[in-house]
């Protein structure tokens, strides 16, 4: 009886020992397994993070380069407007003390005896109120055959230097007041200016 007493004891504490043994075996296994989730889900996070991070940076450094871009782009236009603008100013300058009265009375005789001979009649050259009373008696003697041809001498209020030349009826004029010459000037110096900046950005 003792002996049936003591193996049942004995089978009792074996069934117990290996039943808690697999309820900690499976409990462990759990336990690893929610733990292996859990690392899982927080590596998939942590990658999601350095993910939106580095597009994150990647836009913040395009959008800087662009910005940086446009900035440059507008100091260099700002740059040439105001090079431009000095240009257009100093060539203007130039251009009106270099119509004095010696360069007129050189280059208005010698444009219109070099114009062909069958035009001359039909012309008219224009100078400036001041300028025709000044050299009115020169032009007079200077152009005396084509005057007599039907050149005509006159005065043009809206000129403050240089002179024109026009076609009698109005149709056409060739335009050399200061401010023509400079503005033909410029749109020809304009491009190269372009290219010397151009050129010079590059270089930097």
């Amino acid at each position: 009886m003792d002996i049936q007493v003591q193996e049942l004891i004995d089978k009792i504490k074996r069934d117990g020992i290996g039943s808690a043994s697999e309820e900690a075996a499976r409990i462990k296994r759990e336990a690893e397994a929610e733990a292996q989730q859990i690392i899982d889900a927080a590596q998939k996070e942590a990658a999601g993070i350095i993910a939106k991070g580095k597009q994150d940076a990647e836009r913040s450094e395009k959008a800087g380069v662009a910005a940086l871009e446009q900035a440059s782009r507008n100091l260099i236009l700002a740059f040439k407007g105001e090079i431009q603008a000095l240009l257009d100013s100093l060539v203007a300058a130039q251009v009106g003390k270099s119509f004095n009265d010696d360069v007129l009375k050189t280059i208005i005789p010698e444009l219109i005896k070099s114009w062909p001979a069958k035009g001359t009649n039909s012309l008219a050259v224009l100078v400036s109120s001041t300028s025709l009373t000044k050299l009115g008696a020169y032009f007079k003697t200077k152009l005396a055959s084509e005057l007599k041809k039907g050149l005509e001498l006159k005065s043009d209020r809206n000129l403050s230097g240089g002179f024109r030349i026009a076609q009698q009826d109005g149709s056409a004029y060739y335009d050399f007041s200061p401010d023509s010459v400079a503005e033909m000037l410029c749109a020809y110096l304009s491009p190269h200016l372009a290219e010397i900046l151009k050129t010079s950005a590059k270089d930097l």
